[in-house]
């Protein structure tokens, strides 16, 4: 389709690629990945068009057509939903309102055997064709599959897109681009604004209708998912394997290894040959063989070995005082927005070490609970906060309350403690904040660049409970995997709303969906909440097939639906006996804890020092209150593993 040949792009003395050629094909569909800086986007833009390389050319053929989705964008749209998305269609709306005048002429000429009458026959068929290849009978309907795919509901097509948010507005661009089916699809992480269900969408819609596409993302899941091609941007030259991101990793692992295997050997051939020289260079009887060992010392190739950018650190969070039990207890929380309700009946437990997700399409209501949590907006029901909890919050906003007036260095030595002092550089750098970027003022940061430096300091202050709404957007994969490595060995408690499953696999032990004003517990990892979601939603299709109605007799269907609707009985009676006696474990834990303060204050007084009494019946309390938390844990196990 097009290729790219000896680009090399230079900004002042820095050298941010050279020598990079590759050519793509029809349906290619191409992982561009990279550290942040390595030129991902600066490469996407040369493509489109909208930057000129410093040396090198791209060939694009005349006809093909580019569509390019920006990292950032400023949409100017003024219409509606649905009037934006048509702007995709553009060309087909035109040969509609051209048909309308060619039929409308057709309708008031009578002179039906001139050879003007005949001609005008022949334009309206040619546009006719034109319009139903083009897919003009559908393409109302292929709109509303792409924004409901993309997240919409249908009340939102005729509401002003001046009433979305910047993230929505995105996704319209994107259904936009999509809807144009160009040649080439250039992506510059689309799955920022968008949830998982929507992402999963996008997966499929990538994978079975785009022409070639070439994307930038930092989430795994998805480019290994979508793509079949990998090219790395590393240490400014590209590394090009036609297989996905996972396979390519281990490829490249393997070929390195190779490498460093061949160049040992290598090595040791030319220290054995200039040993031999030295050794009889100077014997008459040697002469020959020594002069033959010289000119194959001269023609050996000296084995290269591929950079690889290995700048990586570990990083632990600081300790801090230990939480009581239950960090976050909702009951029956509910919140509304005037006549709108977020959500209602929210009854949720988060145990001390538990590392949770809030997951769920946009607009559900995930951060909004985390900010009943922070205390940020008023809400209906009870929200208890546990004792000596220190909450560590990260959302795109915190970035905004960073000081602009001192530097990024100064930021987080401000709160750096102890020996992580030292490391302050190496730290940075491990965020993209390299060399003199830790020299620049807050202020002239990038908002990706600002958020990035919110997490670093996040990840330096001492907290027991971190809640992060959308950590990884501006991280590129080297740096989520410092973000995750850290959060996995923090012992402490983590609230975590992400779309992004690569990184919430293997980190959360539990997911908490978000939809249609509940929200419901999910015992397992983010896979295994997927995965059951998939069955249900497959099984509900099932239902709803007619064809199965043709091939399972009534009888069968009866059987087996009494059969299930016994089941379904029988486990909610098990469900519902053993989530009262949490509730009641709950209630006597929350007992003896109240008497158990109220003794201790009684105890810091002169009167209660000296009483043995009082200190025989405070050991008493604490001996019942660990029984009861221990009634409690076994019945969470129950609950469990009847769930499970």
């Amino acid at each position: 389709m097009f290729s790219v040949e000896n680009l090399k792009v230079e900004f002042g003395a820095h050298l941010l690629f050279r020598d990079i050629s590759f050519a793509v094909g029809d349906k290619e569909r191409i992982a561009l990945v990279g550290k942040n800086g390595a030129g991902k986007s600066t490469l996407l833009k040369i493509i489109a068009g909208l930057q000129q390389p410093t040396d090198g050319t791209v060939s694009i053929p005349r006809e093909m057509t580019i569509g390019y989705l920006p990292q950032v964008m400023r949409p100017t749209d003024t219409g509606t939903v649905r009037e934006e998305a048509e702007k995709a269609f553009e060309d087909i709306r035109k040969i509609q309102e051209n048909l309308e005048r060619l039929n409308l002429s057709l309708i008031e000429r009578k002179d039906y055997e001139s050879r003007e009458y005949h001609e005008l026959i022949e334009r309206f068929t040619h546009e006719s064709e034109r319009y139903q290849m083009m897919g003009g009978g559908n393409y109302q309907a292929e709109l509303e599959r792409t924004l409901t795919g993309l997240g919409f509901n249908r009340e939102d097509f005729d509401r002003p897109t001046s009433e979305f948010s910047g993230g929505w507005r995105m996704r319209i661009e994107l259904a936009k681009l999509l809807l144009r089916n160009p040649d080439v699809l250039l992506l510059d992480e689309p799955t920022n604004h968008l949830d998982i269900e929507s992402i999963q969408w996008l997966e499929d819609f990538l994978s079975r209708q785009s022409n070639a596409v070439i994307l930038v993302s930092h989430d795994r899941a998805f480019i290994n998912n979508v793509t079949t091609r990998t090219i790395e941007i590393s240490c400014g030259v590209i590394y090009d394997y036609k297989v996905k991101y996972n396979e390519f990793v281990e490829l490249r692992k393997e070929r390195r290894e190779q490498q460093l295997r061949a160049y040992a050997n290598q090595q040791k051939e030319i220290a054995d040959t200039k040993e031999f020289i030295e050794r009889f260079r100077y014997k008459a009887t040697k002469a020959v063989q020594v002069q033959s060992r010289i000119r194959a010392l001269e023609k050996i190739v000296p084995i290269e070995i591929d950079d690889v950018d290995n700048k990586t650190m570990h990083l632990k969070f600081p300790p801090s005082i230990r939480s009581g039990s239950y960090p976050v207890i909702c009951e029956e929380v509910a919140k509304k927005y005037g006549d709108h309700l977020v959500f209602s009946g929210v009854d949720m437990t988060i145990k001390r070490g538990e590392k949770v997700a809030f997951v769920g399409r946009n607009g559900e209501g995930k951060s909004t609970l985390v900010k009943c949590i922070m205390g940020e907006i008023p809400f209906d029901g009870s929200l208890t906060i546990g004792h000596n909890v220190q909450i560590g919050y990260y959302a795109q906003n915190q970035a905004q309350l960073l000081d602009e007036e001192i530097t990024v260095y100064s930021t987080i030595d401000n709160v750096a403690t102890g020996p992580i002092r030292t490391r302050i550089n190496d730290i940075l750098g491990a965020f993209m904040f390299g060399g003199e970027a830790g020299d620049k003022k807050v202020k002239v940061l990038s908002g990706g660049e600002r958020s990035r430096l919110a997490m670093i300091r996040l990840l330096l202050t001492p907290n027991n409970l971190l809640i992060l709404d959308e950590p990884t957007n501006h991280l590129d994969m080297a740096s989520k995997d410092v973000l995750k490595e850290a959060i996995q060995a923090f012992d402490g408690t983590v609230i975590v709303v992400s779309h992004d499953r690569e990184f919430l696999d293997g980190l959360v032990t539990k997911v908490y969906e978000f939809a249609g004003g509940r929200v419901r517990e999910h015992l397992g990892g983010i896979y295994d909440f997927l995965r059951k979601k998939n069955i249900r939603n497959l099984a509900d299709i099932g239902r709803m097939n007619g064809t199965q109605t043709e091939q399972t007799s009534v009888q069968e269907k009866t059987s087996a639906g009494k059969e299930e609707y016994d089941a379904m009985k029988e486990f909610e009676r098990r469900r519902r006996r053993i989530q009262k006696r949490i509730e009641e474990c709950e209630r006597e834990v929350e007992r003896i804890s109240n008497e158990i303060k109220e003794m201790e204050i009684l105890l810091a007084t002169p009167t209660g020092a000296e009483d043995p009494a009082m200190f025989e019946m405070y050991g008493k309390l604490k001996n019942d209150l660990e029984r009861a938390e221990l009634s409690w844990a076994e019945a969470m196990i129950e609950e469990e593993k009847t769930c499970n």
